[in-house]
């Protein structure tokens, strides 16, 4: 059994939804043309943007960070969605020296030891690189949902930072079955650890799959 066959369920007002997705998505693209991109950390839910993006051609660039510690299985994903839609996903990755000293210095498993090393490893592994991604960018878009955490139940569907950039969650208000039902329904390319249950996919450390009911 797959993750599809787990979660691809119809919610009612489904259509709704996604038209709203797609409305958010072009109005961005048209507002921001040249200057918008797509963050995919290609899970279950950036593929769903990604599909938008690329089955009605907008004007949307996308990239991901390669952290130098993702699964093996999401770095395959990447050529398999270049092949499929007939795009280039820019890989922006962190700098070498940074990731050598910190191992160095801290051990392969740092991560694991403290919260403090694990936000050092992130800052230097994901934040700094995604700086770049997004330098020169007046907008971005990301698979954010509300039902993802209590930490984000409150998302919106456009956030504006501290630095004038256009934060987009055009997902923000689907839930895990609208995620699936979109990807069966346009057999949309995913990250086969989601049918180990992972529900996220991150770096190789720090996600895991999970058990049911947890």
């Amino acid at each position: 059994m797959n993750a599809i066959s787990l979660y691809a369920r119809l919610h009612d007002g489904f259509d709704e939804r996604l038209a709203q997705a797609l409305a958010r998505l072009q109005t961005a693209a048209a507002a921001h043309r040249g200057r918008i991109v797509q963050a995919t950390s290609l899970g279950a839910e950036d593929m769903v943007v990604t599909d938008l993006i690329a089955r009605h051609g907008l004007a949307i660039e996308i990239a991901t960070l390669d952290t130098g510690a993702l699964h093996e299985p999401t770095l395959a994903l990447i050529p398999r969605i270049e092949q499929h839609y007939g795009l280039r996903i820019e890989r922006f990755r962190p700098v070498t020296e940074s990731v050598v000293h910190f191992v160095r210095t801290h051990g392969s498993d740092a991560m694991r030891r403290s919260v403090e090393l694990r936000k050092a490893c992130c800052a230097l592994r994901k934040l700094e690189p995604l700086q770049r991604l997004l330098d020169g960018r007046s907008a971005w878009v990301t698979g954010l949902r509300r039902e993802q955490s209590e930490g984000r139940a409150a998302v919106a569907f456009s956030e504006t930072g501290a630095d004038g950039r256009i934060k987009l969650n055009p997902l923000a208000d689907w839930s895990w079955a609208d995620v699936w039902h979109y990807i069966a329904r346009h057999e949309v390319p995913y990250n086969p650890l989601h049918d180990q249950f992972f529900p996220s996919i991150g770096c190789a450390p720090c996600t895991r799959a999970i058990a049911v009911g947890e």
